[in-house]
């Protein structure tokens, strides 16, 4: 059966590849990645298990940097790296930056 993630070989034309600058969050996001890969905290396949288990809204929803940030924080969730108020926390701190800087 074929999930949601898997398009492979469903019409969709023809794949553009267009270079662009990355946002510097996304940036931040793939930093992230590779330190928590290179310190053997999670692997690049939790991370893809992570983005194929996002439900149908989420990942047709999400950007590709918003599916990795989403997948990173469910394993870290999981493994008990984080707490869920932890992650909370640190969202709304974010959150708080952001308005100020606006």
């Amino acid at each position: 059966m074929r999930r949601h993630h898997d398009m492979g070989g469903l019409p969709a034309g023809p794949v553009e590849p267009v270079e662009h600058a990355h946002a510097p969050w996304e940036k931040k996001v793939d930093a992230i990645l590779r330190l928590l890969v290179g310190k053997g905290v999670m692997t690049l396949d939790e991370l893809r298990r992570g983005i194929e288990d996002l439900g149908p809204g989420a990942y047709d929803e999400l950007s590709y940097f918003e599916r990795w940030i989403s997948s990173i924080s469910n394993v870290l969730l999981e493994k008990g790296v984080l707490e869920v108020a932890e992650l909370g926390a640190a969202i709304e701190a974010a959150r708080a930056r952001r308005e100020a800087a606006a």
